[in-house]
């Protein structure tokens, strides 16, 4: 047996993580309704879940600078991101210990010289240490030791800044695993740059978001332009599940389609993945070799245009002077859908990564959340700033246009959370194809009954 050299060897190097190989005795496939339309249930969610787990909180590399600070709402909850003097990065619950006044009223800022509370002038280093109060010598006994901001963690991973409002929580390396570790490292998340950020109010349960996304069952309904290039083959397709996160794949490409067919699809391809229109002209140069003046193209035996668009990405990203060495063939082209629970769907390919999160709403109702989603984009150096976007929120439904395949499912989820509310469907019923729906709320379940 070969040694493994590259972590995505795993897709072709275990047959035994194809669809029939799975116990789909040990996932919940049919889930029960109450889950997305209960306020008994999503306040059960609140302190289960949102409460005990790790969540993205933005990127590092939105605080570069001391002082430079960023809050964090979940629900009802409010914390404060801030890098401190010796360039850690801290995170404090969001209220002064004086008379509880929020310290960061805005969505980020920097805060060199420490925060200060406007309502009656107590004042925290970057530590969260209580430095001075309003007229200290007539204060009384407050200890200032005892008066320090709450801190809860707050770590890195693949460039994003993750805070758990549990303050007993597990390391985050710990909660998500050594497999996802080692499997994501090789793709250089920590140096992709953000190039699509895009927060709104969606009227369905955030978990009507996590499911849409974690399976490709829908794409003949939703998404009949991405036929050309991708059908989901369930026999193709392979599967690894974690403790409490996941990640699917299956081959980008059109089996049995004619070879002017799959290059039809490929160059059609940045209707909905902008980011490969710098791919494109390399295929076409790799392509031109099998072309005869009238267009028919004959491959030979080994060469296909799935090849050639694997080629053509790593000939590019090499050619940009990105390090793609750690990525297989296979991850040149093919999406891989990773699910790191509770609410973080992304799919990530050589040179780029879209992200899908979703969280509930902040009033509390279960009919609808906030999804946020964000594209990013392995550049050099020198290229970043000028790819680099901030933060779009949208406040009127609709306004936004996202791209293709994106905006189809935005408008689709809403319809599914109409269908939930109906009082006499009391559950859904997953396919097999469904399992990574399966194992995710297995995940759910598990944090419901006991918080872990």
């Amino acid at each position: 047996m070969s040694q493994v050299t590259q972590p995505g060897q795993w897709v072709e190097r275990d047959a035994g993580l194809g669809l029939d190989q799975q116990d789909l005795d040990s996932f919940n496939m049919q889930i029960t309704t109450d889950r997305y339309t209960s306020r008994e249930y999503a306040g059960r969610e609140r302190e289960r879940i949102w409460m005990r787990v790790w969540q993205i909180a933005g990127r590092v590399d939105e605080l570069p600078n001391v002082g430079d600070w960023k809050q964090y709402r979940i629900l009802d909850q409010s914390f404060v991101i801030v890098r401190g003097k010796d360039q850690k990065l801290r995170g404090f619950v969001n209220a002064c210990r004086h008379r509880g006044n929020i310290l960061c009223n805005a969505t980020a800022g920097n805060a060199k010289r420490g925060f200060l509370c406007q309502y009656h002038l107590w004042s925290y280093d970057l530590d969260g240490k209580l430095r001075g109060m309003l007229r200290e010598n007539l204060a009384g006994p407050v200890d200032k030791s005892e008066n320090s901001l709450l801190e809860v963690p707050v770590d890195t991973f693949a460039g994003f800044l993750f805070l758990n409002p549990d303050p007993n929580a597990q390391p985050l390396r710990d909660f998500l695993g050594p497999d996802v570790i080692e499997l994501l490292a090789p793709y250089h998340l920590d140096d992709m740059v953000t190039v699509m950020n895009v927060r709104e109010p969606l009227d369905c349960n955030w978990k009507v978001v996590m499911d849409a996304f974690e399976e490709g069952y829908h794409i003949n309904g939703i998404h009949p332009q991405l036929l050309t290039v991708l059908v989901i083959d369930p026999t193709t397709a392979r599967y690894r599940f974690f403790e409490n996160h996941s990640v699917a794949v299956a081959p980008f490409e059109v089996k049995g389609a004619s070879a002017e067919k799959q290059i039809e699809g490929i160059l059609n391809l940045p209707d909905t993945f902008p980011s490969t229109v710098a791919v494109i002209p390399r295929f076409q140069e790799l392509l031109a070799e099998y072309q005869s003046p009238d267009g028919a193209v004959q491959f030979p035996e080994g060469v296909t245009a799935r090849k050639l668009l694997q080629r053509a990405t790593r000939d590019t990203l090499t050619g940009m002077g990105l390090d793609v060495s750690g990525l297989t063939e296979d991850q040149m082209s093919d999406n891989q859908g990773w699910v790191l629970f509770p609410n973080y769907f992304m799919t990530i390919r050589a040179g780029e990564c879209h992200v899908i999160m979703a969280a509930p709403h902040p009033d509390g109702d279960p009919n609808r959340c906030i999804w946020h989603v964000s594209s990013y984009m392995y550049l050099p150096p020198e290229h970043r700033d000028a790819f680099r976007v901030p933060l779009t929120e949208v406040d009127e439904p609709g306004s936004y246009k996202y791209f293709e395949a994106l905006q189809q499912d935005y408008e689709q989820m809403p319809r599914q959370q109409l269908g939930l509310r109906n009082s006499r469907l009391d559950h859904m019923s997953l396919v097999k194809e469904e399992v990574v729906i399966g194992h995710y709320h297995s995940v759910v379940d598990r944090y419901m009954a006991n918080g872990a």
